[in-house]
């Protein structure tokens, strides 16, 4: 139970009258931590393969040398797993505990990975083209992902950069419909296979343009499920691929700066009672891309190009 205070505020005869008000909130959460499955749309990525290995790193306790010395598998930077709480006093003193204690959670070390991209490239190579990690980790990790190959995605080459065209050679085939039904099937499957009790799909692929809000294309829930049904081009892939999550009541995060969520896709997520949520995670290095190049205008020199 959380009480939390706050004021209302009305106009009465030109004056301002202010009212204590407190609102009672009750949170329920399951005490059994269930087996969780992560899906990613873009698992060949750059966020993917490295995600991936990380949680494998940790699982399997690696270390590996740097310049710097020998490094151990952490989760430093983890909200749930590194941070901590203030959950009081005690003797005049704060106490803080582990984030990750306060309530039942899984274990990341615990979950089952998968998901789709649009190139067909095992994660261990996809890891070593991020060019991300230690070469030493990178070595010790090949094992564990040269048999992880992503499910074939949704590539619509109208709503990303045009440079991935070259690797979409893993790509759902069929009308917009049939690919929301496939997508549905690889979710369903992916739980059966892994004996998993929910599924959370997360959106890390290429960040897509923003798709057009257009009364009676995408507006309302039943206009969207038209439109797909019609394969109507201004349906973007991450509307899809939440669309289809929605259906099954599989919470869908959205990582990427993009719309995903257009007021058809809120609509039939609110009917459903289907959770989703998230409109960026990642660009943050963009961002920093943005106010350097800004910043070398400004002093005089072009960039050609930013490459990371």
């Amino acid at each position: 139970k959380y009480k939390y205070e706050t004021t209302e505020v009305e106009q009465h005869e030109g004056t301002w009258k202010v009212k204590p008000k407190e609102i009672n909130y009750v949170f329920r959460t399951s005490k059994v931590v269930p087996k969780l499955g992560i899906m990613l749309v873009g698992w060949g990525g750059n966020n993917g393969s490295t995600v991936t290995a990380g949680i494998i790193a940790n699982r399997e306790g690696l270390s590996w040398k740097t310049k710097d010395g020998v490094q151990h598998a952490n989760y430093w930077g983890s909200v749930t797993q590194a941070a901590t709480c203030r959950i009081g006093n005690f003797n005049g003193e704060e106490v803080h505990v582990p984030f990750k204690n306060i309530l039942p959670m899984v274990n990341p070390n615990d979950v089952a990975i998968g998901g789709w991209d649009i190139s067909g490239m095992n994660l261990a190579e996809s890891m070593e083209r991020s060019r991300v990690l230690d070469y030493d980790l990178q070595m010790q990790l090949f094992d564990h992902m040269k048999d992880m190959v992503p499910l074939p995605s949704i590539y619509d080459p109208s709503f990303i950069a045009a440079n991935q065209a070259e690797r979409a050679d893993n790509c759902i085939k069929g009308t917009k419909s049939e690919q929301v039904e496939q997508i549905r099937r690889d979710i369903a499957k992916f739980k059966a296979d892994n004996g998993l009790d929910s599924v959370v799909v997360l959106w890390t692929a290429n960040t897509e343009r923003y798709s057009e809000v257009v009364v009676g294309l995408n507006d309302t829930k039943e206009n969207l499920e038209r439109s797909i049904a019609k394969g109507e081009a201004e349906i973007s892939p991450s509307t899809l691929f939440a669309w289809a999550c929605i259906t099954d009541n599989v919470p869908f995060v959205n990582g990427s700066p993009q719309n995903t969520f257009v007021p058809g896709v809120i609509e039939y997520a609110v009917s459903k009672k289907s959770f989703i949520g998230g409109d960026d995670f990642k660009s943050g290095q963009t961002k920093m891309k943005s106010v350097l190049v800004d910043f070398l205008v400004g002093a005089g020199i072009k960039p050609v190009s930013i490459v990371s």
